[in-house]
C-alpha cells in the first residue's frame, strides 16, 4: 500500500465543522480497501487535503468520484518527520500547512539530506513546532505541517531552515 495526497476544493458546499465531519464520514463509508490516514481543511473550508493509504491512485480516484469528490490533485507521497503509526493516532495539533513546489534539480536523496541538515534550525524559532512533511514521490511539491501562533512565525521557521514557501494555508484545527 502507498500513501496518496488528494487535494480538493469544496466550492462553498460546506462552511462549518459539523457539516465537514459529516461529509468526511460519508466519504469514508464509501471507500473500501482504502484507509484515510488524515484530512486537513483550510480555515475557510475551501480546500481539503487528504492523505490516503491505497493500492493505487486510479482506483482511489474512481472511489472518490463515486463519493462526489472532485479531485484537483492525486499524487503518491512519502511521509517525512514522523512515523505513519504516529500520524494515524492524530495526537498532535497542526494549524498551518506550507506548500513548496520543489525545484527540478532536487532529487529525493538531496531533499532528505537537506532536510536532515537544516531541521536543527527549527530550534531557532521555539514557538513553532514542525510536525511532518509529505513529499510527492515525483518530487514536484511537498506539504509541511506546523503548529504555530501565527503565519509570521511559520515564515520565520521556514527562513530558519532555509526553505521557500509557495503558499501557506491556515488549517481549521479542532
Amino acid at each position: 500500500m502507498s500513501l496518496y495526497l488528494v487535494e480538493t476544493e469544496l466550492n462553498g458546499e460546506i462552511n462549518n465543522k459539523e457539516d465537514f465531519k459529516k461529509k468526511i464520514s460519508e466519504i469514508q463509508g464509501n471507500l473500501q480497501n482504502v484507509n484515510l490516514i488524515e484530512v486537513q481543511v483550510s480555515k475557510d473550508f475551501s480546500n481539503v487535503f487528504f492523505i490516503f493509504e491505497a493500492e493505487e491512485s486510479q482506483g482511489l480516484q474512481e472511489k472518490l468520484s463515486e463519493s462526489g469528490v472532485t479531485t484537483q490533485l492525486i499524487k503518491e507521497v512519502r511521509l517525512v518527520g514522523k512515523e505513519l503509526d504516529e500520524v494515524k493516532k492524530q495526537a498532535d495539533n497542526v494549524n498551518y500547512l506550507v506548500q513548496w513546489n520543489i525545484p527540478e534539480d532536487i532529487t529525493m536523496d538531496k531533499y532528505l539530506a537537506r532536510k536532515k541538515k537544516n531541521s536543527v534550525h527549527y530550534a531557532e524559532v521555539p514557538e513553532v513546532s514542525f510536525s511532518r512533511t509529505y513529499v510527492c514521490e515525483d518530487m514536484t511539491k511537498c506539504l509541511c505541517f506546523y503548529d504555530a501562533p501565527d503565519e509570521d512565525a511559520v515564515k520565520r521557521a521556514r527562513e530558519a531552515v532555509d526553505t521557500p514557501i509557495d503558499s501557506i494555508t491556515e488549517i481549521n484545527a479542532d
